[in-house]
């Protein structure tokens, strides 16, 4: 196995890309980093959450459907999160060097339109 990535790199690469994105804030939510657009989550930081040893970022999705296809599609990078999984979030690992990175900002993005309040969407958006 890989060594994995120092996880404040992680963070970093995760603040990035969500605050790249339009009315984009940052908070400390049930102790861990995330992001909101106009008030509606739309990513969330977790390393090691409640010592399951992964790094990885939650991410709004479609709902239950999608869920099941991203998770099906590839385990290793998709995983159910405790307490938001059934609210329509997915997990996505990030805690290795070999990251696909334009991967993890585009499931991001998605995650901002997905919480973005119209006016933003039709002004364009990201």
């Amino acid at each position: 196995m890989a060594l994995a990535l120092d996880p404040q790199a992680a963070l970093d690469s995760v603040r990035a890309a969500a605050q790249a994105l339009p009315e984009t804030g940052e908070k400390i939510s049930h102790g861990i980093p995330a992001f909101e657009v106009a008030g509606r989550m739309f990513a969330y930081f977790r390393h090691d959450h409640h010592g399951d040893g992964r790094t990885v970022v939650c991410v709004k999705t479609s709902g239950r459907e999608e869920q099941d296809l991203l998770i099906e599609a590839d385990p290793d990078l998709y995983s159910w999160p405790a307490y938001i999984g059934p609210s329509g979030w997915i997990a996505m690992a990030i805690g290795q060097p070999d990251t696909e990175w334009a991967h993890v900002e585009d499931r991001i993005a998605r995650s901002w339109e997905l919480a973005a309040p119209k006016r933003l969407l039709e002004a364009g958006g990201r």
